[in-house]
């Protein structure tokens, strides 16, 4: 860790959040899978339904707290029996099935690492992070046992147990062990050792702009910033259904569609299926979720799949419904409330930062195509930027904050609870997230005189032309208000007399096709809204833009395509290319 950056500034927020919490019996700690599962035996939560998993052939298991309280034990206890300890790494190949949740949080009861992986990964990406993780052990499915890591055994030294959750005991391929019968054989009870806050819990892997993904390293005190902004950003409360459509793969799915809303006492709605608008629309419907939280890829595809389908009349549950990801447009903050009976809340947030750090909460007024607000607790700050992107300082070398509507990085100071403590094996590149004590987002925005951010681009897609700073973002979002456009990614390409000029491409609505003519259409819209300055000087059509599986569009992976560049880590694309 950065020697200027402490732990040791809770503001009174976060201390109210911890004492929210009841820590591990007899002042042996903190621990994530007590807050999240063993709290709630002995109250009225215990025989609550905690996860509701739907299955894509119409199945469905309901687990109580009583009973993920059991099977979590039971994880725990043969991760005990087979010699794995506290700190150790496990992780998880597989798709969102019940013991996937079994897992984390047994894992997490056991107090050793837990790191999911997507299941979508190839053999490749997921080599990768066993081998930096050094992952000890391995849940997943025999089809993903043989399809991606079978053949890589020999090249993962650390790996020594791979626990497959769809066989017996007699029909697990050689090397691996049936975990349904380690789970019936192994003891329903377990006591969580005293953790530590400061222990390791979780490890995230981030793509890397070049070269290896990084692994983020959270810890058990992150569980205080899961609660508190499950309540302060997405309004969860006890006894709430509760959907996050996000894969535990990602930061998003473990911290909100695990930790937090199984701290509230929630029902966590868990679907094995991918996107399908009247699938999603019915899951709302006939689970009366009161929480939905999803991304605003799917809110375009909603969107796309027209809002005739959205049953509003039986949707009365439906209490609020936020977004993350990516910036979410103005236009969809207006359809959900048409189509769902309520807006949608955009927040924001990084894996690093481990969750909600600004957002537009419940009884806060929207401010469409904003992120929101910092929320309380987060000391959030604006800081200037020289010409080379570098913070700028004043004469007496502090950091320049940047004025009302100024565009700058978004910076956080450091000190909340969720916020990672390193980047594994990687101390000089975490170090340099730092500077006096702010953690650098890489975000490029502005904050108007209200306090609300609104994005404009990462740091390294932001364009210099002709001495303008152009934010992608903003031309995107104008695009998008083309009804022939339903994607759009933004760069800047060199050029000798300006610089940079913007270069965009678009992918095209169904029944809509390239032409001169739609070309000099699109251009004439976006000179006509953002002025010939900052416009783009070419579109290009692509009907398959580079996204990652979380539906951002790759600007990195675009402008090296387009330039002849290194790709670098290209193993959250969508489509493997």
């Amino acid at each position: 860790m950065d020697p200027t950056v402490t732990m040791d500034q809770p503001s009174e927020v976060w201390g109210r959040a911890r004492r929210a919490l009841d820590g591990l019996p007899d002042g042996r700690g903190l621990n994530i899978a007590h807050e999240a599962v063993d709290r709630h035996l002995g109250t009225d939560r215990e025989h609550r339904v905690a996860i509701r998993w739907l299955g894509v052939r119409g199945a469905r298991e309901d687990l109580t707290y009583g009973d993920l309280a059991e099977r979590t034990s039971r994880f725990a206890n043969v991760l005990q029996d087979l010699g794995v300890g506290a700190g150790d790494p496990v992780f998880a190949l597989s798709g969102r099935t019940p013991l996937l949740y079994v897992a984390a949080l047994g894992t997490l009861k056991h107090r050793a690492v837990f790191s999911p992986l997507f299941a979508a990964f190839g053999p490749e990406p997921v080599r990768t992070r066993l081998r930096i993780g050094r992952g000890r052990v391995l849940v997943t499915t025999e089809a993903q046992y043989r399809r991606k890591v079978a053949g890589l055994r020999g090249d993962l030294p650390d790996l020594e147990h791979v626990l497959l959750v769809d066989v017996a005991a007699d029909a697990a391929p050689e090397g691996t062990r049936s975990l349904p019968a380690l789970l019936d054989a192994a003891r329903s009870t377990y006591e969580i050792g005293p953790t530590d806050p400061e222990d390791p819990a979780l490890l995230h892997f981030t793509s890397g702009t070049t070269g290896t993904p990084k692994g983020a390293v959270h810890v058990h005190e992150a569980v205080v910033a899961h609660h508190a902004t499950g309540r302060l950003a997405l309004d969860l409360r006890d006894g709430d259904v509760f959907w996050c459509t996000a894969d535990p793969g990602w930061v998003t799915g473990t911290s909100y569609g695990i930790i937090s809303p199984l701290t509230h006492g929630a029902t966590l709605v868990v679907d094995e299926g991918e996107f399908e608008a009247e699938r999603w629309y019915g899951i709302l419907r006939d689970q009366a979720v009161d929480v939905w939280y999803t991304a605003p890829t799917a809110v375009r595809m909603l969107m796309r799949a027209g809002a005739d389908l959205a049953p509003r009349e039986d949707l009365g549950r439906l209490r609020f419904v936020a977004s993350v990801g990516e910036p979410l447009h103005a236009e969809a903050v207006a359809w959900g409330r048409d189509a769902l009976g309520t807006p949608i809340h955009d927040n924001w947030w990084q894996t690093e930062t481990g969750g909600i750090m600004v957002a537009n909460g419940p009884g806060q007024q929207i401010r469409p195509g904003s992120m929101g607000r910092p929320l309380p607790g987060v000391d959030a700050a604006v800081l200037a930027l020289d010409d080379h992107g570098e913070l700028r300082r004043d004469g007496a070398g502090e950091l320049v904050r940047c004025d009302p509507d100024e565009t700058g990085e978004l910076a956080l100071r450091a000190g909340w609870p969720s916020m990672f403590r390193g980047y594994l094996d990687q101390d000089e590149r975490y170090a340099r997230c730092f500077a006096d004590g702010w953690y650098r987002s890489g975000d490029l925005v502005r904050q108007d005189a209200d306090g609300y951010v609104w994005f404009v681009g990462r740091g390294d897609d932001v364009i210099k032309s002709a001495g303008h700073l152009i934010g992608p973002f903003e031309v995107e979002k104008v695009l998008l208000e083309h009804p022939a456009v339903v994607e759009a990614g933004v760069i800047g390409v060199p050029d000798p007399v300006a610089g940079e000029v913007v270069q965009a491409f678009v992918s095209l609505a169904e029944g809509r096709h390239p032409s001169d003519e739609l070309r000099r259409e699109l251009l004439g819209h976006a000179r006509g809204r953002l002025g010939p300055a900052v416009a783009p000087r070419t579109i290009g059509f692509d009907q398959d833009l580079p996204k990652t599986r979380s539906g951002k569009i790759m600007r990195r992976l675009l402008r090296a395509r387009v330039l002849g560049l290194d790709e670098g880590d290209t193993s959250t694309l969508e489509v493997a290319r």
